[in-house]
Parts: structure tokens; sequence; C-alpha cells
């Protein structure tokens, strides 16, 4: 979704780049959790519902991002002399743009996990989100809520550490990643 946008935005002109910066920030202006419930919840909960909140609320910030690395490239020289030369504005977008931001894309994808995995747990806690029956970090917190009253911190203790050493985890990746995929961080 997110790198589909920003292709429309910067390459589809002013009335497109305006559309799909209002839907940007429409969709950022609205707290994640909020329309994330909102959302789970009117998809019936469970997976599907989580999945597809998940989904329609974390794209805009790498939309945004992606946006304005297009719009840099659009403006190098060998996307001109292409344009010149009449080449169509999604030949230029696949060969010449995407290859270009591909290593934006998998970065601030791997980097959205981390965002993603603590909503899906925050929300299947409050209970809008994956069902008892299903195996998520989110239930198990939410389970063992009952059981701080007699003592048992361990219950919640140890899910909650797994939450933050995945999230990490997926930061470490992400940012891994970035440097590797960087031809600028050879030197560092």
């Amino acid at each position: 979704v997110a790198l589909t946008l920003a292709l429309l935005a910067s390459l589809g002109g002013g009335l497109m780049d305006s559309l799909v910066c209002g839907l940007i920030n429409l969709v950022m202006g609205i707290p994640h959790m909020l329309l994330l419930i909102l959302i789970s919840y009117s998809l019936g909960k469970g997976f599907r519902g989580v999945a597809a909140g998940i989904a329609l609320t974390h794209w805009a910030s790498l939309a945004r991002l992606l946006r304005a690395e297009i719009l840099q490239i659009r403006e190098s020289p060998y996307v001109r002399i292409s344009e010149k030369l009449g080449k169509k504005p999604w030949w230029i977008a696949w060969n010449h743009i995407v290859p270009q931001v591909s290593r934006q894309f998998v970065t601030g994808l791997i980097l959205l996990f981390p965002h993603a995995i603590l909503h899906e747990a925050g929300v299947t806690f409050l209970g809008f989100g994956l069902s008892s029956e299903q195996p998520a970090i989110g239930v198990i917190l939410s389970e063992s809520m009952s059981y701080l009253i007699t003592g048992k911190w361990w219950l919640a203790l140890f899910p909650g550490a797994a939450l933050v050493l995945v999230t990490l985890g997926f930061q470490a990746i992400g940012q891994s990643l970035g440097r590797l995929m960087d031809p600028g961080s050879a030197h560092e």
C-alpha cells in the first residue's frame, strides 16, 4: 500500500499528490490504536480483523517517507533524460525509481514490524484482537493479569519480556539491514 500510494503521489501530478497526501495525513491524524480497534472490531475480531487493521493503519508513515524519496529521485538527471526520451511514467517508475527506493522500502517495512507487534499485543490485551484460543503474547498477558493479585508476577513478567525482546530483535534486524543495503555506509 505504501509503495503504490507513494508512486501515485509523486508521479501522478498535483491532484493525485494532494489526494494521497490528504489520505496519509488523515490516517496519521487518527491514533493507531483507536483505528486498529475500530477496524478489528468491525471485521469480527480474530486474526483477519487484526491483520486488516494493522495493514490499514501502519502504511502511512512509510508512504510519506517513500514519497519524499521518490520526489528527490524524480529530479535526478537520468530520470529527466528518460522523460525526454519519451519513456512512460510507469516505465520510469519501475526501472529507475523502484530500484532506488527498494532499500528504504524493505528497511521501513521491517522497522514497522515491532510497531505492529506491539499494537497487536495491545489490541489483543484489551480484548479486541485475537481470541483466547489463538497463541499470542497479548492473550498470555491478558490472562496473566488475573494472577497478579495472587502474587504470581512471573506469569506477566516473562511474556512481557518476550514481547520486548521480539520488538528489539526486529528493530536490530531492520537497522542492520538498512546499514547493509546502504552503499554509503561501507566506510563506517
